[in-house]
């Protein structure tokens, strides 16, 4: 069997950081992403994917990331439930991120495109070196 997701958007805002009661960092935030086809308005819908990076890539994402920024996202789609204050049941899907590339351009003046690409295949044990201080 195989669960895996490749995606590529913008953030619709800055990602949310915060910790576990274990300290274990875990940030969120969600990819707008424009469909293939247009609409019959003549317009592209557009998909709103959650996202979850846990761990040092958590923390990276929470201080490189930003709203509007394109990025994208490699990792295994997950389905959660739970209980709401009302007593209904409540359903949850989400994209567990096990590596982001981000794909803006260091400065927002121009220039190419330059990616970097944080994680890796091992599950949530992600090494990263950096070159310098800003990972673009």
């Amino acid at each position: 069997m195989l669960n895996r997701v490749i995606l590529i958007g913008r953030l619709t805002k800055d990602p949310e950081l915060r910790y576990t009661p274990t300290g274990v960092a875990v940030a969120n935030f969600t990819l707008a992403i424009d469909r293939n086809y247009k609409n019959s308005q003549g317009e592209r819908d557009t998909d709103f994917i959650n996202c979850v990076v846990y761990r040092q890539l958590a923390e990276l994402c929470a201080n490189y990331l930003a709203k509007g920024k394109l990025a994208s996202v490699d990792g295994r789609i997950q389905v959660r439930s739970y209980t709401g204050q009302d007593g209904q049941k409540r359903w949850v899907t989400e994209v567990i991120a096990e590596d982001v590339r981000f794909l803006s351009p260091k400065d927002s003046g121009g220039g190419s495109a330059e990616s970097r690409s944080f994680g890796g295949n091992s599950s949530f044990g992600h090494e990263v070196n950096l070159d310098d201080d800003i990972p673009f």
